[in-house]
């Protein structure tokens, strides 16, 4: 008997070390034409490239989904906690568009978690731990510029986050959340100094 091949699914965060803003994750599953050339760890591409295959990876996955973690959850739970949190809620995300109807013929036809178990996926996260998800799931330091589905994962995450982190900025311009996207550099903790926190400030992380 023939095994049946199985479907990976890559599940990556971004913003695990910035003092402000949400936690962002991505779950992908990539078809086997995919131009896998054009992935890398999303740290290693420029912006024009992580842009670029951004698009790609939105328009020709089979399935993709994005999840979050507020700073106010961060606060709650821990960062490693809401990072998980975040991966579940991106899994969760892309199965739903896996089960959605109203799919194209030449897409696959998911309709039921029962069929979703059907079709042998598996998942492989970035990193030492993995989340609770309904497939089996492996933890792989350095995911990220091992397996293409865990880059087109980390592209997803890097690209949203930093997009809302600009969006942000335009509510607190004086956090310049558009150049440092909430990580800890210099003139980001001398505006924590100067203005206090902000409204989407990570509490629990020591600003010096």
């Amino acid at each position: 008997m023939v095994e049946k091949k199985s479907i990976l699914c890559g599940l990556d965060e971004a913003g695990r070390g910035p003092l402000a803003g949400p936690v962002c994750a991505a779950a992908v599953i990539l078809p086997d034409d995919f131009p896998f050339y054009i992935l890398d760890d999303s740290k290693i591409l420029k912006p024009a490239e992580r842009e670029f295959a951004k698009i790609a990876i939105s328009q020709k996955a089979i399935a993709w989904g994005i999840g979050w973690a507020s700073a106010a959850e961060i606060d709650e739970i821990n960062i490693h906690n809401a990072t998980l949190l975040a991966m579940k809620r991106a899994f969760c995300s892309m199965e739903a568009m896996l089960t959605s109807p109203g799919k194209t013929s030449d897409e696959p036809n998911f309709n039921s978690k029962e069929e979703l178990a059907l079709r042998n996926i598996r998942a492989v996260a970035d990193g030492l731990f993995v989340p609770d998800i309904p497939v089996p799931c492996e933890a792989l330091v350095k995911a990220d510029s091992k397996v293409p589905a865990v880059m087109a994962a980390s592209i997803l995450a890097k690209t949203a986050r930093d997009r809302l982190m600009e969006h942000y900025s335009i509510f607190y311009p004086e956090y310049g959340y558009e150049k440092h996207k909430g990580y800890p550099t210099k003139a980001h903790r001398e505006a924590i100094r100067r203005h206090g926190p902000s409204p989407i400030q990570r509490m629990s992380f020591r600003v010096t």
